[in-house]
């Protein structure tokens, strides 16, 4: 058991620490240190929160349910529309996300080790169809190679680090914000790096309904990339400061930023091949936890064929989009904000009111906080919202 819930919590953390770390210290380096880890602080604790609500919520659904069949049982035909819209449109765009970005990777060490020049979708294909046979395996084999994986991803992190902390400034470290709208452009763009609510229902159906063990569960996964996180900006902020950063919007700049810093080569291969494992990690994650809510929504079984046909649907998809319509996703993504406000907020939220409702939650467990929490976390999600359209029409 104990192993399960090492594994487990380390599929919550891969999926929460994906690529999208390395950017962080672009998107916040406006706030400073201290208010960037404060709203980090913030919107881990808010997506703790909603996560602990769905384990209110998966004490009164059947073994196995995934937000699917919870939409359904709690909110009906509509509320079960609205999550799946929600949970397809999030998980398909990141999958579509990964996918392009992972191909383009491999697809760049293929052709450096034959020595040939290789069109893009060899690395499309050749990167989804990896995924896929894992995924397509099960929980307990995407946990195994997680953990390895992880492990490696944490290693280069550590590297990084290592490398970086010799040149931190305690003036960069102690900089103020610079403008009030760097603000409410940071925000979404830190909520989403907290998201991993789509494997939760992958999770319990994995370690069982064991409530207590799913809560340490939820905490160490969410937790260690908080940590993480905090660890990653005040190397990046202290040793480069804010000026330089702001100036590079993209992450092959910021990498070019730590590698004139450090001045090695090395640590710009530590944060390339950490960004490679940090994408095969999140994508094993977002693409377990919809093809469990895909294989629940088609009712497929779960023997070879139905596994195949609801990996068809799972990766096939997502990986058009990645040949044919990489502009498509570009699109989507930049709601993705909005997306995971609907399925990692509001959609928790409404579930566990409607719980406490009916008053099924007698003896059971029960997060704390009553209804003015639920209130609290509806309103934050609804102003995410808010700041990623306005960010969108600015």
């Amino acid at each position: 058991m104990q192993n399960k819930l090492f594994g487990s919590a380390l599929i919550i953390a891969g999926t929460t620490i994906g690529a999208g770390m390395l950017a962080l210290p672009l998107a916040s380096a406006g706030l400073g240190l201290g208010l960037s880890v404060f709203i980090m602080v913030g919107m881990w604790t808010l997506m703790t929160f909603t996560a602990m609500l769905m384990l209110e919520v998966h004490q009164h659904a059947p073994a196995g349910a995934t937000l699917n069949t919870l939409a359904h049982q709690f909110l009906g035909k509509k509320g079960q529309w609205f999550a799946n819209f929600a949970t397809m449109f999030l998980l398909y765009a990141l999958c579509a996300a990964y996918i392009a970005g992972g191909g383009s990777q491999l697809q760049t060490k293929l052709a450096l080790l034959t020595e040939t020049s290789l069109p893009s979708s060899v690395g499309v294909v050749g990167f989804t169809l990896l995924i896929a046979t894992i995924v397509s395996l099960g929980t307990s084999k995407v946990d195994l190679i997680n953990r390895g994986l992880f492990a490696l991803k944490i290693i280069m992190l550590i590297l990084a680090l290592a490398l970086l902390t010799p040149h931190i400034s305690s003036g960069h470290l102690v900089e103020m914000p610079l403008e009030k709208g760097l603000l409410l452009s940071a925000i979404p763009v830190i909520f989403t790096s907290f998201g991993f609510h789509g494997s939760i229902p992958s999770v319990v159906a994995y370690v069982g309904l064991d409530v207590r063990a799913l809560r340490k569960v939820m905490v160490v996964g969410s937790g260690l990339p908080l940590l993480i996180y905090v660890f990653w900006q005040a190397a990046s902020l202290g040793s480069i400061g804010q000026a330089q950063l702001i100036t590079n919007d993209n992450l092959a700049g910021f990498i070019m930023l730590v590698g004139q810093v450090v001045h090695s080569e090395t640590i710009a291969s530590a944060i390339s091949v950490f960004a490679d494992l940090a994408l095969a990690t999140s994508f094993l994650g977002v693409s377990l936890g919809l093809f469990d809510f895909l294989r629940d929504a088609l009712n497929r079984e779960s023997s070879g064929v139905g596994r195949l046909q609801t990996s068809v649907c799972t990766f096939l998809p997502p990986m058009v989009v990645a040949l044919f319509y990489p502009q498509g996703f570009a699109a989507a993504l930049g709601y993705a904000a909005i997306a995971l406000v609907m399925l990692g907020v509001v959609l928790p939220v409404l579930m566990a009111r409607k719980v406490r409702m009916e008053g099924l939650n007698k003896g059971k467990y029960q997060v704390a906080g009553g209804s003015l929490s639920l209130m609290l976390a509806l309103l934050i999600g609804m102003v995410i919202i808010l700041i990623q359209l306005i960010s969108a029409a600015s």
